[in-house]
């Protein structure tokens, strides 16, 4: 009676430990770019609002703002009134984007949001970017954190051009 042992071979299981290997080195860039791909994501949702503000006020002929709240990770789009101003899209809810409760950017945190000393930048009827302190804006800026990686917004004095950078 002739017994056939049934076993892998050495090249079995070196194919076998290589396509683990390789599966392995694409999972980990996938995990590692959730963060740059979120805060990819939050510096354009961050330029479009302060576009949506400066075109409100340039069609509305009032001022809106943007205003900033570092420490809640939050930030809301407000008419002249100071009232926070309807969502266009989402219906019966507020301007108010709160990153750390929205799972598209909660890895990413408001840094830093400074134009001329207020964390807020209003929008006269001229699309002109004017401070907390309804000055002529100097100088806005948004810094944008996740993984180590930095994005900045700003917005130039006079012309209110938004654009976004390392």
């Amino acid at each position: 009676m002739v017994f056939c042992a049934r076993a892998f071979t050495i090249i079995e299981i070196l194919i076998v430990v290589v396509l683990l290997a390789i599966a392995g080195m694409m999972v980990v860039p996938m995990m590692s770019s959730a963060a740059s791909i979120q805060i990819e994501s939050a510096a354009n949702i961050v330029a479009a609002d302060l576009e949506y503000a400066k075109s409100m006020a340039i069609s509305r002929g009032q001022n809106f703002s943007v205003v900033f709240d570092k420490a809640a990770e939050t930030y809301q789009i407000k008419d002249q009134n100071d009232n926070v101003i309807p969502h266009p899209v989402k219906k019966g809810f507020n301007y108010v984007v709160d990153f750390r409760n929205d799972r598209r950017l909660n890895r990413v945190d408001i840094f830093d949001a400074n134009f001329d000393a207020t964390s807020e930048v209003q929008f006269d009827y001229l699309g002109s970017p004017i401070n907390g302190n309804n000055t002529a804006l100097n100088s806005g800026v948004i810094s944008l954190q996740a993984a180590g990686v930095t994005k900045t917004i700003r917005v130039e004095p006079v012309t209110g051009y938004i654009s976004i950078g390392n």
